[in-house]
């Protein structure tokens, strides 16, 4: 197993850390939701050549996630994803507020069916609808 190039007291660039930390396939990637203000730090939008330090404090937007997290380590090279995890931590309340959004998107989907009507489904369908007709 690699062992990460932690640093103590020296600062990373963010584009850097999001990708070791593994919030992003790509370097590129990381800059393109910095760029389109995707990664926040104390409330206000970062630059790709912001210096991260230990302590820092990001909200990252990722799909219908948002997540809260404290950075823990630093290191400028990526390695696996059991490692990469001691780099944060996550706060309490993006969890919890994380979970809850989840259970909500579950619910609505559970508000749809998860197929289309068949042929037959669609000649009830239509007959309910004509007889409210009448």
């Amino acid at each position: 197993m690699p062992e990460l190039d932690k640093h103590s007291g020296e600062k990373v660039r963010i584009d850097k850390w999001l990708w070791a930390a593994r919030f992003y396939r790509t370097r590129s990637l990381a800059k393109d939701a910095i760029d389109g203000g995707k990664v926040h730090c104390d409330g206000a939008r970062v630059k790709v050549s912001k210096e991260v330090r230990l302590g820092m404090t990001f909200t990252i937007r990722q799909g219908f996630d948002e997540k809260t997290v404290t950075v823990k380590a630093l290191s400028e090279v990526r390695g696996p994803a059991s490692v990469a995890q001691t780099l944060y931590e996550e706060t309490a309340d993006s969890l919890v507020q994380r979970e809850q959004l989840t259970a909500n998107r579950q619910a609505q989907n559970l508000a749809h069916p998860e197929h289309r009507p068949s042929k037959k489904d669609r000649r009830q369908i239509h007959r309910f609808q004509d007889s409210w007709k009448e």
